[in-house]
């Protein structure tokens, strides 16, 4: 998914604050002593945050020898910092304070995503891994027909390539662009896990884990629980997709009684099919039978990137939000420069905590990239919404509903909604919903697994289930166990598949992306519901709508001040997170790909 957040580690960027001078025999801390920790703590995370956002940006925006220096030695002194923050909040670990303060002291104890022991040099030899790892994805080429390409063109390529053995080529390049990360991920799983322990944590896994507002075992049902609720419907859409690819490339590449080769799925790491859509309509459609080309649309009507990203402001100002600020526009990067390397990955950045709000995005004039301007500026929306809380809950109710936030709105990106904004000038007859829906499933559905799987991978790195020798093995296992997919080519003992897809290396936690899959169609319905929208569901449009901006500014404003099902339940009146409202959003769908997959041998 394209979908990182630098910003989120950022924003617990460490202070110089300590309690570890005081002696071990000292009195027990008080009450008074872990509130005056606290606000001091917060008001050197603001000061602090701000400096390394913009070493960051800087370094994000511009890739050389020396901001790729200055990121490293800034990543070194935040992790120095927030290892001392952490491990003084655990003193106040036995202390009866106020519920807020004591939120506040669980945020510190987990406010890295990777956590460094206090041995000395730690911290450092962290950082430089880090920055090698984003570095070594971010400025990876491979040759394709002579001509080198970065990243971001071969997932191009994916895109486009109908030829099996032109697809396989470029993933099998790509893939290897990893392989010389597997030494240094190995090295800082060990110091990650070391880290972890000395905060009180089993390892690395547990302590992500441990970030739901339920107990790290608890979180890991609940996820397996939603997992459930929508396997039906990727299974349905797995078995027509594999049977519409054997009509086009034959049993030879695609056999009907194995899990798809990754390669084939119009996607660079097989989580989003929907650039094959011209591939797998249902029967009566197909290639050429969309109803709508928004990318057609948006390059005959002469569209740029910067318009793009206005359409996705324009949305939001809809709702009642006020317009983004001046120097949003004056300082995001929303074109790939010619002239430099950057992070092209898109991403939403806060600065300092009030109106310095960016997005990062080498923007394209098509219909991917709208949908990301509008996700990328969710996260902006919900940045400014919660910025006079206190610092430590200046983040999402959990980190899947930042996620979900622009992707709600995505999904409102219906016919209805482009005939409101002048795309269209008709709403197709509701004959081609199957292809609108298919499209979106393609999106979607066919995410689901991948979403779920990165993490669990991740979770049995950090427990040793998984060690370097097997990493690729058990990679591969849970690709073919959730999503039923396969390696176009055989591995060598070298490979680090893991490694090419960049929220590995740049070790975003994923399973947000996840949740933010359950959470946008459950936001989603109740907005719908809220403007009385009698129609199918995957029809409806909130633009416009002053009720759903007022109910969503006040889930967003709560930031994570209160556990998440309280936010939730602002909007939705519910405490619980559902795969109901996707299923349902589903339903015509999944009633065709019953119809056409009988008889069809589905699973793998």
């Amino acid at each position: 998914m394209k979908r990182s957040r630098l910003t989120a580690a950022v924003a617990l960027s460490a202070v110089a604050i300590s309690l570890a001078a005081i002696a071990a025999d000292a009195p027990r801390p008080t009450a008074a002593e872990a509130a005056t920790f606290v606000a001091a703590t917060e008001e050197e995370l603001k000061r602090a945050g701000e400096e390394s956002a913009r070493v960051n940006w800087i370094y994000a925006t511009y890739i050389n020898f020396d901001t790729e220096w200055l990121v490293t030695k800034q990543s070194e002194r935040d992790t120095e910092m927030q290892v001392r923050h952490a491990t003084d909040a655990k003193r106040f670990n036995g202390v009866s304070v106020a519920p807020d303060v004591r939120r506040k002291l669980e945020f510190l104890k987990r406010g890295l995503t990777i956590p460094a022991p206090q041995t000395p040099g730690a911290a450092g030899e962290l950082a430089q891994i880090q920055t090698r790892l984003t570095s070594t994805y971010s400025t990876g080429k491979i040759e394709v027909d002579r001509p080198t390409v970065s990243q971001n063109e071969t997932e191009k390529l994916m895109r486009e390539l109908r030829d099996p053995d032109a697809l396989a080529d470029v993933w099998t390049k790509w893939h290897a662009v990893a392989r010389p990360m597997k030494a240094d991920y190995a090295r800082m799983v060990e110091i990650a896990n070391a880290g972890a322990k000395d905060l009180g944590f089993a390892d690395t896994g547990v302590m992500w884990r441990s970030g739901y507002d339920m107990p790290p075992d608890a979180f890991a049902a609940e996820v397996d629980r939603l997992w459930l609720q929508v396997k039906p419907l990727y299974d349905q859409l797995h078995c027509h997709v594999r049977a519409k690819l054997n009509q086009k490339y034959g049993a030879a590449a695609v056999p009907l009684n194995q899990p798809i080769r990754a390669d084939l799925l119009g996607d660079m790491w097989a989580q989003d099919w929907g650039a094959i859509a011209d591939l797998t309509g249902t029967s009566g459609a197909g290639a050429g039978a969309q109803a709508i080309d928004l990318t057609e649309i948006l390059r005959a009507k002469k569209h740029d990137a910067h318009q793009i990203m206005r359409t996705g402001e324009a949305f939001f100002t809809s709702l009642g939000f006020a317009p983004l600020p001046k120097t949003f526009w004056d300082r995001s990067l929303i074109v790939q420069p010619a002239d430099r390397e950057v992070v092209c990955h898109a991403s939403a950045w806060s600065m300092d905590s009030r109106e310095d709000i960016r997005v990062k995005m080498c923007t394209r004039v098509d219909a991917d990239s709208f949908q990301t301007a509008h996700h990328e500026l969710g996260h902006n929306f919900y940045q400014r919404a919660y910025m006079n809380q206190p610092q430590l809950f200046q983040s999402g109710a959990n980190d899947g509903f930042h996620e979900a936030i622009g992707d709600m709105v995505a999904l409102s990106i219906t016919p209805e909604y482009l005939k409101q904004i002048g795309l269209i000038d008709r709403v197709p007859d509701a004959s081609k919903d199957i292809d609108l829906l298919m499209q979106q499933a393609l999106n979607g559905v066919a995410f689901l697994p991948f979403g779920l799987l990165v993490d669990k991978w991740r979770w049995q790195v950090f427990s040793g289930e998984l060690t370097p020798a097997t990493y690729n093995e058990g990679w591969w296992k849970l690709r073919t166990q959730y999503q039923g997919i396969r390696r176009p080519a055989a591995a060598s003992a070298d490979d680090f598949d893991p490694g090419a897809k960049f929220h590995i290396p740049n070790n975003t936690p994923y399973m947000r992306y996840f949740l933010a899959r359950i959470l946008q169609f459950q936001f989603y319905k109740a907005a719908c519901d809220m403007v009385g929208w009698k129609g199918p569901l995957h029809r409806c449009s909130f633009y416009g709508s002053k009720e759903v901006g007022k109910r969503f500014n006040a889930m967003l404003e709560m930031g994570q001040s209160q556990p998440w099902p309280e936010a939730l339940e602002a909007f939705t009146g519910q405490r619980q997170m559902d795969g109901a409202a996707m299923v349902a959003y589903f339903q015509p769908l999944m009633t065709r790909l019953q119809a056409e997959n009988k008889g069809r041998k589905c699973g793998w």
